[in-house]
């Protein structure tokens, strides 16, 4: 295939600047053994195309431009990539422009690094008092070493949902009813603490594990309606003890203060008087002391 010169040579210095700037990017990577690669196949490309620029030698840059770009690989900010070259783990490409080695000797294993998360199905777990319940939960996780996440676990999401089944199961399960109902922060402290440890080989940070929804059987709900309202009617009951004692007390205060004074006796009684005016009664009854009539009686002698 021939082509015009200057076609030709524009072609061979397209594919020869792409090729520079991918053994440039392999240099600021720090991939030596990359650079070093493509060096070695753009020389055994580039000079042949040179010689013969116009008697199709421009294929040849073609061909180098398409091997350059596809070892182009472009990491998001929220990804990394764990490189494997010839089957073992070599390193973990940071966001950016990476060049990889080209033909299939580098394999890339993306991993997103985001916080993930899990809603775990209903469980039904039986408490330590006998009694079934249903349980769910969310779980939310993140890699924090991606190299773990690839090389220790086929499918750390996966699993994670699994292990947190297991753990909300076998947690839940030492604890009666009052417990799980009333310690709900505890039970959640402890339940990521245990879900993080045992996901930790895997390269995976649990960040936060939450108890979503508590459902009980319906003969529990009406024993617990009932129990609630009898712990009300108690304390009702209590309260208006309390407040009878307390009155009987002040009774007894008032009644020893009017004993040793008998003249705030008849300024009740006036008060009462007073009290009872206030009233549109038609009729009014006030007590008179048995203690007066000795006067009268006294007075007739």
């Amino acid at each position: 295939m021939v082509v015009p010169y200057d076609v030709g040579l524009a072609i061979v210095g397209l594919g020869t600047l792409i090729w520079f700037v991918g053994i440039i990017v392999a240099l600021n990577r720090k991939e030596t053994a990359t650079a070093i690669t493509h060096a070695a196949i753009g020389l055994l490309i580039l000079v042949p195309s040179f010689i013969f620029v116009t008697a199709g030698g421009f294929i040849g840059a073609v061909v180098l431009a398409m091997i350059v770009l596809s070892s182009v690989r472009v990491i998001s900010e929220y990804t990394r990539g764990v490189v494997f070259r010839f089957g073992r783990m070599h390193g973990v490409l940071s966001p950016g422009i990476s060049v990889i080695m080209p033909f299939g000797v580098d394999q890339v294993k993306m991993v997103d690094i985001r916080t993930f998360t899990i809603d775990v199905p209903k469980q039904e777990i039986i408490t330590k008092d006998n009694i079934p319940v249903m349980v769910d939960a969310v779980v939310y996780f993140n890699v924090f070493d991606p190299v773990l996440a690839v090389v220790k676990v086929a499918n750390y999401v996966q699993s994670t949902s699994l292990l947190g089944q297991t753990i909300l199961r076998s947690v839940l399960g030492q604890h009666e009813l009052d417990e799980i109902l009333s310690k709900r922060q505890e039970l959640n402290s402890l339940l990521r603490r245990l879900l993080d440890e045992a996901t930790d080989p895997w390269g995976v940070k649990v960040s936060l594990v939450e108890i979503k929804s508590i459902e009980l059987p319906d003969t529990m709900k009406r024993a617990m309606a009932r129990q609630a309202e009898a712990e009300r009617e108690r304390r009702g009951k209590i309260i208006a003890a309390e407040g009878e004692l307390q009155a009987s007390q002040k009774l007894a205060e008032a009644a020893q203060i009017m004993s040793s004074q008998p003249l705030t006796i008849q300024l009740r009684f006036l008060q009462t008087l007073t009290e009872i005016a206030a009233e549109q009664n038609s009729t009014v009854v006030f007590p008179v002391p048995i203690e007066l009539l000795k006067y009268f009686g006294g007075g007739s002698k």
